[in-house]
């Protein structure tokens, strides 16, 4: 008789999911660690999650004259990409019912609705994003801002707020200008601060003789932006490696970034996917830690080179978690996804990556630190090696099962089907 093929998709009942639970929590007690309090505290923690995935950075204005990208490219054609705020706004609905946790939303500037009229970036105000603000409002949730200072015309050869033209410097400092007062105003509307992260494309393409010049503009140009501190926000600045168009020189580099946000109080960006493969950027967050009062992680997940992959359950996703809740720094750890994945369904890429990063805080929440560290001070490092290594062994599963339990959300890969049947509403509508 065949045998009725497994259901890939069909979840463990809420009694067993509960049993192996109790049977996990004792595990990890035997080692002094809290799972409920693990579960708890992961659930806490928000995610602020990235609007470009719904619509592949294309965003909602258009201009006249070419247009520089700075670099972006969404790659893919799975059908169905949103095309309206309304639209976007949708598929998170959709996608939120089935993520476990506190979340947040991201927008960037070129997201504004501003009822079919054109109005330039740095002529940008609050009200342009009401219908953002209503809806976050609605949902509870806080929203987070970032300037978009690439596709538009007034990116000249690859330069923005390092430009040698004062008039394209002028426009990118009134267009960061305007994002900060829209970002202190969905601040003040949602009663949580909303962080406004700048990050830029400018950079040279190859052998680049004076970097000294770039670099000195963009220092000027972003005092002049961060001259005046406002309320309801906290303002971050991004680094990155390279680009495409700026594979020799980027100006806005990891160490010009460290060094700003060490000397002018802001928040300093790590995306994941910003530095070379063998640079570890959990390492970094103990030492940036000690100079820089907040610090944003963008999960994303890099191969080769900064190619905004859907974060996964990686090793070094898990690294930086670690590191994050070893260092005692989890209050100061903004965490956000920032990837663009135009092969899969977007709704799905959401699930997927938003999942990841909470599993991975759950990871590291339920670390035996304590008595690894112990052992660590005590010069014990084979006990420190075999408890660090036990934890791979501990029945990671049953808790993370718990904690969808808990928030309500589908267990295992049962979403699937939540999405399919989303996809089948909305396909028929987009093409």
């Amino acid at each position: 008789m065949p045998r009725k093929p497994l259901d890939a998709t069909q979840p463990p009942t809420a009694a067993q999911v509960r049993g192996a639970y109790k049977l996990a929590r004792e595990r990890y007690a035997a080692l002094g660690v809290d799972a409920d309090g693990a579960v708890r505290a992961a659930l806490a923690i928000p995610i602020s999650v990235q609007c470009w995935q719904a619509d592949d950075v294309r965003g909602l204005e258009a201009h006249e004259g070419a247009v520089d990208s700075g670099g972006l490219q969404a790659t893919g054609n799975y059908p169905g990409a949103a095309r309206t705020g309304d639209e976007i706004r949708a598929d998170f609905d959709a996608a939120a019912a089935l993520i476990p946790g506190k979340l947040r939303f991201n927008i960037h500037a070129m997201y504004a609705e501003t009822g079919g009229k054109r109005v330039d970036r740095d002529e940008l105000e609050p009200r342009h994003f009401a219908r953002w603000i209503d809806w976050s409002k609605a949902r509870r949730r806080g929203l987070d801002f970032n300037p978009t200072c690439f596709a538009h015309p007034m990116v000249k050869d690859g330069l923005t707020l390092s430009s040698p033209d004062e008039a394209v410097r002028a426009f990118w400092v009134r267009h960061c200008l305007a994002t900060r007062r829209i970002a202190s105003a969905i601040g003040k509307a949602l009663g949580t601060p909303c962080v406004n992260n700048i990050w830029l494309p400018d950079g040279r393409k190859d052998s680049t003789v004076d970097r000294t010049g770039p670099r000195h503009r963009l220092l000027h140009a972003l005092d002049a932006v961060l001259a005046r501190p406002m309320p309801h926000m906290i303002d971050a600045v991004e680094s990155k490696l390279f680009g495409i168009g700026c594979e020799d020189y980027t100006v806005g580099s990891h160490e010009f970034y460290l060094a700003y946000a060490a000397t002018r109080g802001v928040a300093l960006c790590y995306d994941l996917g910003h530095f070379h493969p063998t640079e570890s950027v959990a390492d970094k967050l103990s030492a940036t830690l000690l100079f820089v009062d907040k610090v944003l992680i963008h999960a994303s997940r890099g191969i080769r080179w900064d190619s905004d992959h859907v974060v996964r359950f990686t090793d070094e996703l898990r690294a930086v978690c670690d590191e994050a809740v070893r260092s005692g720094a989890l209050p100061d750890i903004l965490w956000a996804l920032d990837y663009f994945d135009a092969s899969i369904n977007r709704v799905a890429a959401w699930v997927i990556g938003a999942r990841a990063l909470r599993k991975a805080l759950l990871y590291a929440l339920l670390e035996p630190f304590a008595p690894a560290a112990e052992r660590e001070e005590q010069g014990s490092g084979a006990a420190k090696l075999a408890l660090v290594e036990q934890r791979a062994e501990l029945p990671f599963g049953a808790v993370w099962d718990q904690l969808c339990l808990a928030a309500d959300v589908p267990l295992g890969t049962s979403w699937l089907r939540d999405v399919a049947a989303y996809e089948v509403l909305t396909r028929s509508r987009r093409g």
